[in-house]
């Protein structure tokens, strides 16, 4: 089958989102596939087109950024160009250029479209953020209307979101593609005595420094947690400064600075470093404030490390820690409710651990892939084409049929 992905950013840019399509695209091409991925070239260093990982990656030419997004005029005739020799789109949202595309997709092209909806866009308050707002709205209910499916992480994100919720007969949830390695005891044993050099309590934080992640409320809750369990140390893995889009770092640099001796920037873990950075904390905390966050790949992450997770009673977020009991979910923008919930976990660690097989046998990355081979192969069906087989491809299991997610 020949796949075209269609987003704003890819690699080497860092958000749940790109990696989501980045494990998805990689994970197809080895499974026997031809996937080709469209995006802005967000950077002008990044090469105009290459193969990365069996993907090919095609970057279309910015002439300026627009909040956390760019303007790229070529985008849509890029995407048009690959999609005469691909058998179906998929669609990422947040994405301008998805109304436009949706509809010669299906109207012109008369291919298949999925649309993979990742989060809700929410901007920082701004002059434009509302035109911005308005603007996406609408291209994505033009989305929305032609789309063969609409594919969330989970029901409860579904069935929440302003837009998701409008589609519900046409939507179909998967869990998102989670990979992470095994720690290195030792590796992970030192970075533990850089973060915690008198033996505190690490309190783990990994992602953007952005809005949506409600670390005020994080660097508020550390004098009631202290109180509670003793010395706290807080490690943040991830981008904070320079993030696309955000001043988040510089409007919490008088909470920062007034709690400096506890913080621990560590900048963009990758691979190895950020298995280890998740064995080497007590607990990761994913304090989001709203729908801009729907899942947190994180938490699973973090989960396969051996380490339990707090994370918002956001739906969609809420899911990782209902479904394995691994962790304990905070009121959302609470700093006290955070507090008690990083409170229990910290003081009981050890009745939240769970076995890495039983974490991995339900977030499957191979099954996740199997789901889409499925949907792809559906929406395919219903246009009129043959069914295709998967040439080359490593055996995996059977496509899934159902909803897998809450």
């Amino acid at each position: 089958m020949k796949i075209l992905h269609a987003l704003t950013y890819y690699h080497p840019h860092l958000s749940g989102l790109t990696i989501y399509v980045e494990r998805l695209a990689e994970t197809l091409a080895a499974r026997g596939h031809e996937v080709t991925v469209v995006a802005s070239r967000h950077l002008p260093e990044l090469p105009r087109t290459e193969r990365r990982r069996g993907v090919r990656v095609v970057r279309a030419p910015v002439l300026w950024r627009l909040h956390k997004g760019v303007v790229s005029p070529a985008f849509s005739a890029e995407a048009w160009r690959l999609l005469q020799s691909h058998d179906l789109l998929n669609l990422h949202l947040p994405l301008l250029e998805a109304g436009v595309l949706a509809l010669l997709a299906r109207r012109v092209a008369r291919r298949p479209v999925v649309l993979t909806y990742h989060c809700d866009l929410q901007l920082p308050p701004g002059p434009a953020s509302r035109p911005i707002e308005a603007a996406m709205t609408l291209m994505h209910r033009l989305a929305g209307q032609q789309a063969n499916r609409v594919v969330t992480y989970t029901r409860d994100y579904a069935e929440h979101s302003p837009f998701v919720s409008r589609y519900l007969p046409k939507v179909e949830t998967v869990y998102p593609p989670v990979i992470v390695g095994t720690p290195d005891a030792a590796a992970a044993a030192l970075l533990r005595a850089r973060l915690a050099p008198n033996g505190e309590r690490v309190v783990g934080f990994a992602g953007r420094v952005a809005t949506e992640k409600g670390i005020e409320y994080l660097l508020a809750a550390l004098p009631m947690l202290q109180a509670s369990v003793g010395p706290v140390r807080v490690a943040f893995a991830g981008p904070y400064e320079g993030v696309v889009g955000e001043r988040y770092y510089e409007q919490l640099g008088p909470l920062i600075e007034r709690h400096r001796d506890q913080l621990t920037f560590l900048g963009e873990l990758h691979g190895p470093d950020l298995a280890n950075f998740y064995a080497a904390i007590d607990c990761l905390v994913l304090p989001s404030v709203n729908s801009t966050e729907s899942f947190g790949l994180v938490q699973v992450e973090s989960m396969l490390c051996g380490t339990p997770v707090v994370a918002s009673a956001l739906p969609g977020v809420r899911q990782p820690v209902a479904v394995t009991g691994m962790g304990e979910l905070a009121p959302i923008a609470d700093a006290p409710g955070l507090a008690a919930a990083l409170t229990a976990v910290l003081a009981h660690r050890d009745r939240y651990l769970r076995p890495r097989a039983e974490i991995a046998a339900r977030f499957d990355l191979a099954a996740t892939a199997a789901f889409y081979e499925r949907l792809y192969g559906d929406v395919r069906c219903e246009m009129g084409a043959a069914p295709l087989s998967r040439p080359g491809a490593a055996p995996g299991p059977p496509a899934y049929s159902g909803i897998r997610g809450r």
